[in-house]
């Protein structure tokens, strides 16, 4: 490759990098009059990591479906900008999707917030069942679903939503299951459906993801649907849980032959809902 050819090359990718518009979620409060503050966090990425300067160009974000095309004015411990322009986000699916998980163990949560947002979910409810394996007082509950929160806020960032997903305090399932009373769809996966088909109360129906998981679900949603979905623990959820979910009105669903790990069910459920109600799979 000659010098010169290699030359137009550097000069093609420094194009790409400067021609690209940098994403930013920002609290509402912080956009006033048409002037917007960055917290300190955002400022130093601006600043150390992005390395931008003032006349600039960037998005922010408010996390409630706003987007704001913004022009650096200051850049150091606390950007600032102006406003140039806003619009309405239309990175959202057309149905609600509410998640309730079974807290798991390690870091698996992070996972599952993650790319739980990057799929459309709208809140995470993580829940302690009777197998939740990690316990800890409310103080660290507390704080562990301020992590959550920050990482579905990256994940909002990286994946161009205006939105970003609420993601509670862990509580009882007990509290979880009473928070989708008002849902249009409410689905329980659980590897034990057959059991609960052969021998509990009500003649509930065997259903499985792809096949009967499908026939069970309504051909089409309007816009604007909720559905809860429940994700058990590693070790799933105890059949009296199961039971006190299908009381309160939750479908009892099968996810196939195979046996999913709770950090995969979430998101796998969650596309095939978004293939079918939702934004996935349509045109950019």
């Amino acid at each position: 490759m000659t010098s010169s050819s290699t030359a137009r090359r550097s000069r093609w990718r420094a194009g790409r990098r400067s021609s690209s518009v940098r994403r930013f979620t920002i609290a509402p409060e912080r956009i006033r009059s048409g002037r917007v503050l960055f917290d300190r966090d955002e400022s130093r990425h601006l600043a150390r990591v992005l390395r931008l300067r003032s006349g600039d160009t960037v998005l922010a974000a408010d996390g409630a479906g706003h987007e704001y095309t913004v022009r650096l004015e200051t850049v150091g411990d606390e950007a600032t900008g102006t406003v140039l322009g806003v619009s309405t986000n239309e990175h959202e699916s057309p149905i609600r999707i509410t998640l309730v998980q079974a807290v798991p163990k390690g870091d698996k949560m992070e996972s599952i917030v993650r790319a739980s947002t990057e799929l459309g979910v709208t809140r995470v409810v993580p829940a302690l069942t009777a197998r939740t394996i990690v316990a800890l007082d409310p103080s660290r509950w507390r704080e562990r679903a301020r992590r959550w929160q920050r990482i579905a806020k990256e994940a909002a960032k990286q994946c161009g939503r205006a939105v970003v997903p609420a993601v509670d305090v862990p509580r009882a399932l007990d509290q979880g299951l009473e928070l989708a009373e008002a849902a249009d769809v409410r689905l329980c996966l659980w590897e034990g459906v057959a059991h609960v088909a052969a021998g509990g109360q009500g003649g509930g129906e065997a259903r499985s993801l792809g096949t009967t998981l499908a026939a069970s679900l309504p051909p089409a949603l309007p816009a604007g649907s909720h559905i809860c979905l429940l994700i058990g623990p590693e070790g799933g959820l105890t059949l009296e849980e199961v039971e006190a979910a299908r009381a309160r009105g939750w479908t009892i669903v099968g996810a196939g032959p195979r046996i999913l790990r709770t950090e995969t069910a979430g998101p796998a459920i969650i596309a095939v809902l978004q293939a079918r109600y939702g934004d996935l799979g349509a045109a950019g």
